[in-house]
């Protein structure tokens, strides 16, 4: 290989590569709160570069503490929506971190409850 060839292939690898980083930020936005804390994909997956590997409660625990604390800090919201009837649920069953979360109460009582998810 020429050095010619060598140096143009250098450089489409790394247009390559920042093209496919780009894309992979745009896919894989986290809240503006993470971000800003400067959360990585390891902290929270506990892998370096996760495909679909779901995020493990005690990920989101070891920040935002277990889930008597997260019942205690919302404790005015109206139903307390991490005191349920059906015990611990997994944070990412509403916490999703790269699409809008959802309610899981409202599942079986739509329309009963209104909740301001963060």
């Amino acid at each position: 290989m020429t050095r010619t060839h060598l140096l143009a292939t250098l450089l489409l690898g790394c247009l390559w590569a920042s093209t496919t980083l780009a894309q992979e930020a745009k896919t894989h936005k986290l809240t503006p709160l993470h971000t800003k804390a400067g959360v990585h994909c390891f902290d929270c997956h506990k892998e370096e570069k996760p495909t679909k590997k779901a995020v493990a409660s005690e990920s989101c625990m070891a920040c935002h503490g277990d889930y008597p604390a997260m019942k205690a800090l919302t404790k005015d919201a109206k139903p307390n929506p991490h005191d349920s009837h059906e015990g611990e649920i997994a944070c990412t069953e509403c916490h999703r971190q790269h699409v809008p979360p959802v309610v899981k109460c409202l599942e079986c009582h739509q329309g009963k409850f209104k909740f301001n998810m963060k």
